[in-house]
């Protein structure tokens, strides 16, 4: 018999959680994680990936945005059910440069994920010891607060926060 057939045949065995289990969670400040609000890509030339997006794509893109809070300039490609925020160095103090000098051609620079309340996430991934890289909340592109999570705390990646 195929694998197919046995997975028909034979239903897997699921163990419910008991009510004893699920009370031992750390209890802590009430937030949800929402939906991906972005992907970030660092691009070494912000006219011509907005162009790629644009015009090979067919891709819905925004006029150039410059965000000196964050040392960058930044063009949202709209994908109906997320967006790609494509990014570029704004100034000498850009993170985005160091990015660009490691990764030549450019590269997936972070994950931006909504939540419902910024200030308890914050509260509560400081007490599970995940480094955020700045004290408070910033202003994003979208004029909306946001943090970062350290790489090395969140399996490799870049995660942004944005007060949904």
């Amino acid at each position: 018999k195929g694998l197919f057939s046995r997975l028909q045949t034979s239903p897997p065995k699921v163990k419910a959680l008991s009510t004893s289990q699920s009370s031992h969670q750390v209890a802590g400040p009430v937030w949800n994680l929402g939906r991906l609000n972005h992907v970030a890509i660092a691009v070494p030339d912000l006219e011509k990936a907005k162009a790629f997006y644009e015009n090979v794509l067919g891709a819905q893109v925004s006029e150039v945005v410059p965000v000196p809070e964050h040392g960058v300039s930044v063009v949202f490609v709209n994908l109906g059910n997320t967006k790609m925020e494509l990014l570029h160095p704004l100034g000498n103090d850009s993170p985005i440069a160091g990015f660009l000098q490691r990764n030549k051609a450019g590269g997936m620079h972070h994950v931006c994920i909504e939540v419902d309340d910024i200030n308890a996430a914050v509260m509560d991934l400081k007490e599970k010891k995940i480094r955020i890289l700045s004290e408070d909340p910033k202003i994003g592109a979208h004029g909306k607060p946001v943090i970062f999570l350290h790489p090395k705390d969140c399996g490799g990646v870049l995660v942004e926060l944005e007060q949904a």
